[in-house]
């Protein structure tokens, strides 16, 4: 009786955890959707304030929205390696 218990909560947990994991890998995408749209909002509204400048403000926006996937993609794989653990 202990054992089978025992044995239903790991089930449950996992199925919990991959639900998490789930839900954190789909707030991860929909962050840095986020994150990258107003890196290219604020980037074209610097742009139309100082045009000269668009060379500089196009290269620290590409950094920035790099930095951003980058993250990202460590969030994501991180939620599948707790998906298939």
């Amino acid at each position: 009786m202990l054992i089978s218990s025992i044995i239903l909560q790991v089930v449950a947990n996992t199925a919990l955890a991959k639900l998490g994991a789930a839900i954190g890998a789909g707030i991860a995408a929909i962050g840095t959707g986020i994150g990258i749209g107003r890196i290219g909002g604020s980037a074209m509204e610097a742009i139309a304030r100082q045009p000269e400048s668009v060379g500089d403000i196009r290269s620290n926006m590409i950094v920035a929205a790099a930095l951003v996937e980058g993250v990202a993609l460590f969030a994501i794989v991180v939620c599948f390696l707790a998906v298939t653990a």
